[in-house]
């Protein structure tokens, strides 16, 4: 057997587990990472040669959901993992996010970083046991890499801190909040809360942190132990490419002044995003064209160079002049406008507008049973409250592919959805499904927390009784060495070229939902203090704007939702409404155009647009299924005349279904003697009577036309 190196350690009173050298040896760095019974592989590989040509860093992070991992057999004809659930592309944003900053400036080798999930139990988060794993493979491998960096969820039950909270934890936990970084500072938040204040969300964040610097400490000592065994590799040395000096001095002295006074320019006349990208775009032309001869084949550096000067353009004018290049003050929101009922046709609809940023949001409500069903390793198999966000190319002023959701799309839509869980109606007193679908149809930064704000003015259009409105907002960060500045409200290009994003969701009453992505080495608590505090009275601003367009929501839903009545039957009588091979129901639903879903526990959904079929429907199962109460009065048909005395049918057979009847006896006809009982009434004939007794072993009913007249204060 080879040199094993396992090291542990304690989270949450559970036993953490980093093991390296049994497995995927050939990887650049391989790592099993068990906590529990959660097991993930994560391998981090690099290839030889950087990828020429390109700007970025060609960093790719996959999150494998295995079914084995949960004893199930995966859906379908072809038995095996298809492409990735939303919950795995969330994991694999969840783990790039926090790695990303931490890789050298300007490195263009490709990474790959996989991890895969091989066995789970659903109380150890299998998403924070990769994110380790996939910190501590990188860190045992040659890749250049500025970590560890370690994950972990922080609940709250009894207003106390949980580590990792177990799955019945989960279920009662008012906060759910994933936090990753360095032993240094805080990387990366994502969270969800039951409109939790900022003060305990800081809180959080700084608790996760003191138990994310014991797990990075314990995978540097893993390092260092696995360098000594020979099963980890020293440190590719990487040096970034710089530019020749002579070119950068000549690029900067074309575009130096240039840039700053044009990026002024825009600050004072608040030019829009395009003329602002055309203005740009004329500077860059007109230096590649000046420099061409001098330096041929340097257009891409000279580019890089260009990249680097309006940067720091921007980023100095922010940080010392407090200059932003919309002309705003670092607090300032720009301008809002809010709209209701755009969609003639949908349940509820909005347009939401700040800046150049706009959303259209729609909304359907339909039965429960049209909720989403979830094929993954994850408990839940459904839900019924769904947020989907699309991000089309001409909303930025392209023109290229229209594809399926990318990571971004669906992880902005999964924010925004987690915002408004908090405040969504429960399904006992509000029984609809409903999807929300943010179409960003102009883009200048913080799309998503536009949807947050689009989707409850949506809610609130088509009268979903919401518990309270939600808004969002977008705070961004520049730091230039002691220089800190917080930004309100960020564009795209303060986003693209800042060192945060920090996204804020919420209540007047609290936190439902952050996002937070760092781009440098990790913030401390100021800085954190100072966001959530700006970020309150920004939303807060917004949310002003929203409720002066609806301040609650409508009293009624939109004539074109589903009206859905829901009744309890007995799960015995389920056979009865359905009938043999479904031919009961399917009459139902062909005689009133009403959709109808009956669950196990007995309870049934009935749903119509026309709210009078919706109650045809419901009286017609009421019938079905009712049984005789003995002490209640029928108005019944006779059946059958006997000489002891008349059947009445006192419930009527429906679609085929037998109808139900009792006897009254030719004493209990009248109060007074009755010789025959032809001389009370005939087959045919209509009475009221009352159920005075039920056999409990035959199921025989007895009635009484005298006793139902008699308290009915009416004449025999």
């Amino acid at each position: 057997m080879p040199d094993v190196l396992r090291k542990s350690i304690e989270v949450g009173g559970r036993t953490l587990t980093l093991e390296t050298g049994r497995m995927a040896k050939q990887a650049g760095g391989a790592v099993f990472t068990t906590y529990g019974d959660t097991m993930v592989l994560a391998c981090a590989t690099m290839s030889g040669q950087p990828r020429q040509g390109i700007d970025f860093f060609p960093l790719q992070v996959e999150y494998e959901e295995k079914m084995y991992s949960v004893g199930r057999i995966p859906g379908g004809f072809i038995k095996r993992e298809g492409r990735p659930s939303e919950k795995a592309t969330l994991s694999s944003r969840l783990i790039d996010r926090p790695l990303r900053p931490l890789f050298p400036k300007g490195f263009r080798n490709d990474v790959q970083v996989v991890t895969t999930v091989m066995s789970v139990d659903q109380d150890n988060p299998p998403d924070m046991t990769a994110m380790i794993g996939a910190s501590a493979a990188v860190t045992i491998s040659k890749i250049p890499f500025n970590g560890p960096i370690a994950g972990i969820t922080i609940g709250m039950i009894d207003n106390k801190f949980v580590i990792n909270p177990t799955l019945e934890e989960e279920e009662i936990s008012q906060m759910h909040l994933s936090v990753a970084g360095t032993a240094e500072a805080v990387m990366m938040v994502e969270a969800g809360a039951n409109e939790i204040s900022e003060e305990v969300v800081l809180e959080g964040i700084m608790f996760a942190h003191e138990e994310i610097k014991k797990i990075v400490a314990m995978i540097n000592e893993f390092r260092a132990e696995a360098l000594g065994m020979g099963l980890a590799k020293e440190k590719m040395e990487f040096v970034k490419p710089q530019p020749d000096p002579e070119l950068e001095a000549a690029v900067r002295a074309e575009a130096g002044d240039t840039f700053r006074e044009a990026m002024k320019k825009c600050s004072a006349e608040r030019i829009d995003k395009a003329t602002r990208e055309e203005m740009f775009g004329q500077i860059n032309n007109s230096v590649q064209e000046k420099l061409a001869e001098q330096f041929p084949e340097q257009a891409v550096m000279i580019s890089e160079v260009l990249y680097t000067i309006e940067k720091e353009t921007m980023r100095s004018l922010i940080a010392k002049d407090k200059i932003r290049i919309d002309g705003r003050k670092t607090t300032e929101i720009r301008p809002i406008s809010c709209e209701v009922g755009i969609l003639a046709r949908t349940h509820g609809s909005s347009l939401f507008t700040r800046g150049q940023t706009q959303i259209m949001n729609a909304l359907t409500m339909g039965m429960v049973s049209q909720g989403q069903t979830l094929d993954g390793i994850a408990p839940e198999t459904s839900k019924r409250y769904i947020h989907q966000y699309n991000f089309p190319p001409y909303s930025v002023g392209e023109a290229r592919p229209m594809r399926g959701p990318g990571r971004r799309e669906i992880g902005h839509g999964a924010l925004a959805e987690r915002a408004l869980i908090p405040v969504i109606p429960d399904e006992e007193d509000f029984p609809y499904a409903l999807r929300l679908v943010s179409e960003a149809i102009e883009s200048n930064g913080s799309t998503s927390m536009g949807s947050v704000c689009g989707s409850t003015l949506s809610l609130m259009d088509a009268g979903v009784p919401i518990t309270a409105p939600v808004s969002g907002c977008a705070m961004g960060l520049i730091k230039e060495g002691d220089d800190i500045t917080i930004l309100t409200d960020i564009q795209g290009m303060e986003d693209f070229l800042g060192d945060m994003d920090f996204k804020v969701a919420g209540t007047e009453k609290g936190v439902t939902a952050i996002q937070m992505d760092i781009k440098i080495a990790g913030i401390g608590r100021d800085i954190l203090t100072q966001a959530l505090a700006q970020a309150r009275e920004g939303r807060m601003f917004i949310m002003g704007k929203m409720l002066e367009c609806i301040a609650e929501p409508r009293a009624q839903l939109s004539v074109y939702a589903p009206r859905i009545i829901t009744i309890q039957i007995h799960p015995d009588k389920i056979r009865e409404v359905i009938g043999s091979g479904g031919k009961i129901i399917k009459k139902i639903v062909e005689i009133t155009g009403a959709d109808i879903d009956i669950e196990d526990d007995g309870r049934v959904f009935i749903s119509s647009v026309d709210g009078t079929m919706g109650e045809k429907a419901q009286q017609i199962i009421e019938t079905i299924v009712a049984d005789p109460v003995v002490g209640q009065i029928y108005k019944g048909k006779v059946v059958k005349i006997m000489e002891f005395g008349a059947f009445v049918e006192i419930i009527p057979g429906v679609l085929g279904n037998a109808g139900k009847d009792g006897m009254v006896h030719i004493s209990q006809l009248s109060n007074k003697r009755v010789a025959k009982v032809e001389d009370v009434c005939a087959e045919g004939d209509t009475m009221y009577v009352k159920c005075i007794a039920i056999d409990t072993a035959t199921g025989k009913v007895k009635l009484s036309r005298r006793e139902a007249y008699e308290d009915l204060g009416l004449e025999l």
